[in-house]
Order: C-alpha cells, then structure tokens, then sequence
C-alpha cells in the first residue's frame, strides 16, 4: 500500500524500457520511459502507427511485462508479478475497452458483462449488469448475441463490461477503431460521460486528435519516449512528469 503523496498516482512508469525479437535483430520499442497519471486523470497517448502506443498501454495495464524497469498500478508494482499476480490486480482496480471489442460470441449482452462480476464472486451480477445496460442504451438487448448486434452496440456492451467492476482505472486502446465517425462520436461521448460518473482514471490511447483533445493531458510517443503535448489546467500533474 502507498500512502501520502504516492497514493494519488494511478499509474506510473520509470526507466521502462520494452526490447523484442524480430528477423531483422532486436528491436527497441519503449525506451527509458516515465510517467505518472494521478487519480482521476483523462490522460491521451498518441503517436504514429507503429510507434508502441498499444505496446505501453498492454505494459501499464499489466497484460504484458517491460523489458526493463517499473510500472506501478493504483499503487501496486506490477513489473516484477508473475501472470496470476499481474491479474489479480488487474481484476481489483481496471477495466477495458478495446478497438476489437472482446466479447464472447457464445455469450448475450447481459451474460458477456455479467461475467467478470460472476469471477469476482459478486452475488448482484445480474442486477448490476442490467442496470448498466440500461445506462448505455441497451435494455432492449440484454438477450441479443454479439452476432445480432451492430459494431456500436457491441462496444456500448464492452464499455457496460468495462465499468462493471466499478475500476480504479479505465484503460482504452483505439475504442473508436472499427466504428464510423458517426457512432464512434456517440461511443465516446458515453464513455466520457460514464467515466466522469464514476470519476474513474482515463488512460486512452489514439490516432484520433479530435478524441484525444477531450483529454486533460495529450502525452505524444516518440522514439520509444513521452512527450507532453497537451496539460489543461483541470490537470493537476506538474509539467515534466511526461518524459
């Protein structure tokens, strides 16, 4: 546990560094990174396409490990954990929502956001999930299979699953990827709004500026390093946290 100052970080990162294997020799994706995304934050990551936006986001969430250095999440350093330690944590304090949606195809809206709750041995997860349905637009849905849903209501589904746990932090890689303008708009203005309900940390990662000056801070991935490109005053991070 972590108290004082340290305890309003959600997220942190130092010296992280990612390496990987490819035919062409070793390849260096993150390097010497830090950061630091206090509670509450709205926080973007852009960059190019291929630049290890997704790479970071995997490595801060605790669904991969870094090469190099420490990651800390909602107080909790991850990057020594084994893959049970690292989704025990993850399970406690975040939640998802991904370009690709993730839903179990053999699942119906209610069951796909009722299951994390039914892992974590929640006795209302049926109550919870139907009101957050409802939340997200969806009570007509609830018995509806993925396959019978259209691309915005399968990621209004994710976005219920991702909120269902009630996370610490909310992590989202390209939620609007695989949507048109129109209702990739309207995702994002519930996500936005869902979040600010339930005053959870936002880490965002996008190729979309538009999305990502909805954000209180724009941090820019460039040669394997942050840059602040965007500090509102509603952040109260110190400028040269983002490096």
């Amino acid at each position: 546990m972590t108290t004082g100052t340290e305890s309003s970080i959600a997220v942190s990162a130092k010296s992280l560094s990612k390496t990987v294997i490819a035919q062409s020799g070793s390849l260096t994706i993150l390097s010497g990174l830090d950061l630091k995304i206090k509670s509450g934050e709205s926080v973007a990551i852009i960059g190019t396409s291929g630049s290890g936006k997704s790479t970071l986001l995997g490595i801060l969430a605790g669904l991969d490990q870094p090469s190099d250095g420490e990651v800390a999440l909602a107080g909790n350093r991850i990057d020594h954990l084994d893959e049970d330690a690292r989704a025990r944590v993850r399970a406690d304090h975040t939640g998802f929502v991904f370009q690709s949606f993730h839903l179990l195809s053999n699942l119906t809206a209610l069951e796909n956001v009722m299951l994390p709750l039914e892992l974590a041995g929640k006795n209302n997860a049926q109550a919870h999930s139907r009101t957050l349905l409802e939340r997200v637009g969806l009570s007509e849905r609830l018995t509806h299979y993925p396959r019978q849903l259209s691309g915005g209501e399968q990621q209004r589904v994710a976005i219920a699953r991702a909120f269902a746990g009630q996370p610490d932090i909310l992590f989202a890689d390209e939620p609007t990827g695989n949507l048109d303008e129109k209702t990739g708009e309207s995702i994002i203005d519930l996500l936005f709004e869902v979040n600010r309900e339930n005053k959870t940390t936002l880490v965002l990662v996008t190729h979309d500026l538009q999305l990502a000056q909805r954000c209180q801070r724009i941090l820019k991935l460039t040669q394997g390093r942050l840059e602040e490109e965007k500090s509102t005053e509603n952040s109260s991070v110190c400028p040269g946290e983002a490096k």
